[in-house]
This record gives structure tokens, C-alpha cells and sequence, in this order.
């Protein structure tokens, strides 16, 4: 029967998805204990620190300052339909540090970060390179795994501070050289009504999805097979779960914080 099959074929879906995402988390403690042991060199670390940070920030405030002014314009036009024009500035406020900011550079992150460590990774395991340095007596989890994820988890942070601030800075110019709303009520309204949490709160985001998004590319990476098309592949579905993880993690995390 067609509904027999259906079921039998989601019930395997299911079950593969079960046993990756166990293995994800495996390789997840396997990195945290690494770390705690201190056996991740700091050279490595901020190699990858530039190549995920500093490569990154130029695309990052550049996405964030057009987020900003397109969702001023949105927002701005219609709260001044309703004569609430003094709010605009908070409501930006809040929705930037909340949600636009941390999301915004989760997802240029993953896009651009997460396929560069699958394929760099996924490279090395087709061309056996990962199976001479086991030979050799060292850990990949420590030698490959353990800087990346270090250095996204720490990244991911100060790239959403400048993406609060070029998103709110671009929000600012639509507002008051486009909608001419008066420069201070904006600033005003954004000091009253955004508060601290609401800051740390998107920080937080960011930072776990640095985790999320080195652990999944590193395990994509690791688990590459079938030379240069398996690259391809993995690069791809590195990318795309990198991502639909992302989202999932940013509703869960945002009903636990700011609700």
C-alpha cells in the first residue's frame, strides 16, 4: 500500500535524522572537552578568528546598514499613518538588538563560513589528509574542530555589535533625512524603550549560533565522502542545515528570553 510505504520511508528519514543528530552531538562534548582540557593551540584559534571575523565584517555591516534602512522605511511609513512616529526609534530599537541583528549575521555566517569549513574539511577527509594526522597521533576533533568552533562562538558576538549599530545607524538616516522625523525623537524613543536585556539578549543568540553553526559545518565536513562531488555535497547540505537549525534555535531561544 502507497501509505505503507510513505510511512516506512518517513520512519527511516526519522530515524537517520535521529542518529546525525546524535553524532552531532557527540562531536559537539568531544569539542567542549578538548577546550576544557586546554589542548586547542591559540595560533590556530585566530587563524580562524580572521577568516570567520575580520573576512566577515565587511559583508556583515554592509547587509546590516540596507536591513536597517528597509525595514525604517517599511515601519517608518506606517507608523506615521497612525501619528506614533515618536515610537519609531524604539520599535527599531528593539526589533534590531532582538532579532534583525543576531539572525542577520547568523545567516551571513552560515552562508559564507559554513561552507568554507565543510569544503576545507570535507577536502581533507576525501584526500585522506584527516586519516594521516590520526596516524601521526593527532586528534582531529582537537587539531581541526576545537579553533573553529572557539573562534565562530566568539566571533559571532562582536560582528552582531557592529550589526546592531550599522542597522540601527542606517535605520537612522531613512528616518530622519527620508521620513524627516525629528532626529531626537528617534534617539529618545530608542533610549527609553530598549533596555539591556534586550541587548544581551540578541548577543546571546549570536553566540550559540556560533556553536550551532561551526558544529554542523565541522561534522559535515568530517563525515565528507566520494571525492570532489561529496564536497559538493556536503558544502550544500552544510549550508542549508546550518541554517534551518538557525531558524529553529532563534524562535525557541527568543520565546525563552524575551517573552
Amino acid at each position: 500500500m502507497l501509505y505503507k510505504k510513505i510511512l516506512e520511508k518517513l520512519g527511516i528519514e526519522m530515524l537517520s535524522l535521529l542518529e546525525e543528530l546524535g553524532h552531532v552531538t557527540g562531536l559537539f562534548f568531544q569539542t567542549i572537552s578538548n577546550i576544557l582540557k586546554g589542548k586547542i593551540k591559540p595560533r590556530l584559534i585566530l587563524v580562524q578568528m580572521v577568516k570567520i571575523g575580520i573576512d566577515s565584517i565587511p559583508i556583515a555591516i554592509t547587509s546590516a546598514f540596507f536591513i536597517g534602512m528597509v525595514f525604517a522605511v517599511q515601519i517608518g511609513t506606517e507608523f506615521l499613518k497612525f501619528g506614533a512616529a515618536k515610537f519609531i526609534g524604539g520599535v527599531m530599537g528593539i526589533a534590531i538588538a532582538r532579532e534583525l541583528a543576531p539572525a542577520l549575521t547568523g545567516i551571513v555566517v552560515a552562508s559564507r563560513i559554513a561552507a568554507a569549513m565543510t569544503a576545507e574539511i570535507g577536502t581533507m577527509k576525501v584526500t585522506e589528509q584527516i586519516d594521516a594526522l590520526q596516524a601521526m597521533g593527532s586528534n582531529p576533533v582537537r587539531y581541526l574542530v576545537g579553533p573553529r568552533f572557539i573562534a565562530c562562538t566568539c566571533m559571532l558576538p562582536l560582528l552582531t555589535v557592529l550589526a546592531d549599530l550599522f542597522c540601527f545607524l542606517g535605520g537612522y538616516l531613512v528616518v530622519v533625512y527620508l521620513i524627516k522625523v525629528n532626529s531626537m525623537d528617534y534617539l529618545n524613543s530608542a533610549q527609553q524603550l530598549l533596555t539591556t536585556m534586550d541587548i544581551y539578549g540578541g548577543i546571546l543568540k549570536s553566540l550559540i549560533f556560533g556553536m550551532l553553526i561551526s558544529i554542523v559545518a565541522c561534522y559535515k565536513g568530517l563525515k565528507t565522502q566520494g571525492g570532489a562531488k561529496g564536497v559538493g555535497e556536503a558544502t550544500t547540505s552544510s549550508v542549508v542545515t546550518a541554517l534551518l537549525v538557525l531558524f529553529i534555535f532563534n524562535y525557541f531561544l527568543s520565546v525563552l528570553l524575551f517573552k
